[in-house]
């Protein structure tokens, strides 16, 4: 009998050990930011995209536009249990470049500089919207060419 509840025990508390280890957070990184010791061997004005390639390493993305700069991005995520992950960190390093190629900026960035952008979405609307399924179904007699058959 007290073996039995001896062991009882020992279940009990190793599943409420392994089901608060399970709610325990997880942290994701994503992405490489240069640091600033590797920042220093780059001069603004002298230095061109080639040693930037060459010191620093090319980025995941870069500007689309005229110069295209280059953007450096590191996010830390926290995942916990059943909740949605958040971004508890994120740094951008941008690197601007002139129109002869040579750096023009270095400019850093964090998670407290962002703002939220709201995105416009762009949906079509339907046509079907305020028809039930038997309107639309008899709404289509009549509605054909019998040119079209042939």
């Amino acid at each position: 009998m007290i073996a039995v509840f001896h062991r009882a025990k020992i279940i009990l508390g190793l599943t409420i050990f392994f089901g608060l280890s399970a709610c325990s957070a997880t942290y994701m990184n994503h992405g490489y930011v240069p640091t600033d010791s590797e920042l220093s061997e780059l001069v603004v004005g002298v230095d061109s995209k080639a040693s930037v390639d060459d010191l620093i390493g090319a980025p995941t993305s870069s500007g689309l536009l005229a110069g295209g700069d280059y953007y450096y991005v590191r996010s830390r995520v926290r995942s916990y249990g059943m909740f949605r992950p958040q971004v508890i960190d994120r740094q951008i390093l941008a690197i601007s470049f002139d129109d002869t190629g040579t750096i023009a900026n270095i400019e850093r960035f964090s998670l407290e500089d962002g703002k939220v952008v709201a995105l416009s979405r762009r949906v079509t609307d339907s046509s079907v919207v305020g028809n039930g399924f038997w309107r639309q179904i008899l709404g289509n007699f009549g509605n054909f060419n019998p040119a079209d058959f042939f």
